[in-house]
């Protein structure tokens, strides 16, 4: 069998840990040919390739970011949604002409919907769930999203001796788009005080009564761990939301306030351990799923170590969100950290 691997959307801690782990297992296990295609879907369209060997794939485990290179896919989307079907045939005659027998997608919801979308086009194609974001539906984990948190707890470890020096309030934004994964792990992780989130919202006289009451009992500083996602009531005229609750904590409180955005740091850099054997695994299991003839699947985790696979149509446009129940919420609550509400 002849496969092709692509990633695809934002780059994150491990993408070369799963090429590898999909390269090698093909090559050294089911004596496939492996080809890389680059630059995400417009790398298949424009047939972008380069062969893949084990020597090649040899070095790269550790490595941040993606061999193959990534993009978006709107170019890929538009031919998709296009009601001119010879558009999509270009899709197709571009697979066929590569002689490929499926196609692997590594990637995160958008790169899953589109992945879902080939499959219905006729093409045999595996996903693989990448995102520091982890908010792919149908896994309870990516790989990327431990070492977003071990960054991100990183920097607020880091925050609390200046907070600390000079009694102050640090306000500290993480990634997560509208899901707020990183920003509970690394909040819980790091010993935040308030952990705001998308998905839970915010009550202003919440947080104030809070850093207040902490202030009043002789506790010298607080740390406020917000995700980018969470929406402000009224807008931020254009701010982060870290800046928006910074100046509105300061304001409120009196208490010198200070913002850090930590931005692309959490995605760069080479992948936890952690991450690089979930890639690895998520790899080889993908090689299995297309050995077996079992297409249009997406592989897995469920729990802490069971790997598995879920159809793509019912991944597609879903979302993997943190719900007020969640363990981790509810334990944050009985520890005295606030949510906001």
């Amino acid at each position: 069998m002849k496969i092709g691997i692509l990633s695809s959307g934002g780059d994150c801690p491990g993408i070369n840990a799963t090429i590898r782990g999909v390269g090698k297992t093909a090559i050294n296990r089911y004596g496939m040919d492996v080809i890389g295609i680059h630059n995400g879907f417009s790398g298949l369209l424009h047939k972008d390739i380069s062969t893949l060997t084990d020597a090649s794939l040899s070095g790269i485990l550790t490595l941040g970011g993606t061999i193959l290179g990534t993009a978006r896919e709107k170019e890929f989307r538009k031919i998709l949604k296009s009601p001119d079907r010879s558009d999509r045939d270009k899709i197709k005659t571009a697979y066929k002409e590569l002689e490929l027998d499926c196609l692997v997608c590594i990637g995160g919801n958008g790169t899953q919907r589109t992945t879902w979308q080939l499959s219905e086009l006729g093409l045999n194609v595996v996903g693989i769930p990448k995102t520091i974001d982890n908010d792919v539906y149908g896994t309870d984990i990516t790989f990327g999203f431990q070492s977003a948190v071990d960054i991100a707890t990183d920097a607020i470890d880091r925050l609390h001796s200046t907070a600390s020096s000079h009694q102050r309030v640090m306000v500290i934004e993480l990634m997560g788009h509208h899901a707020g994964w990183i920003t509970l792990y690394a909040g819980m992780a790091g010993g935040a005080d308030v952990i705001l989130l998308p998905e839970l919202g915010y009550d202003m006289k919440v947080i104030v009564d809070v850093l207040n009451k902490r202030k009043k009992s002789g506790k010298a500083y607080s740390i406020v761990a917000v995700a980018e996602g969470i929406e402000v009531k009224g807008g931020t005229g254009g701010h982060h939301p870290a800046t928006y609750f910074a100046r509105e904590i300061e304001r409120l409180t009196g208490i010198e306030t200070r913002e850090t955005v930590l931005g692309y740091i959490q995605r760069g850099g080479s992948p936890s351990p952690s991450d690089r054997n979930l890639g690895t695994l998520m790899g080889g299991h993908a090689v299995k799923l297309i050995h077996n003839k079992r297409f249009g699947r997406m592989v897995s985790i469920k729990g802490i170590d069971k790997i598995t696979d879920v159809p793509l149509e019912e991944v597609a446009d879903k979302l993997r969100l943190v719900t007020r129940d969640h363990i981790m919420v509810k334990q944050g609550k009985r520890l005295g950290i606030s949510f906001g509400k």
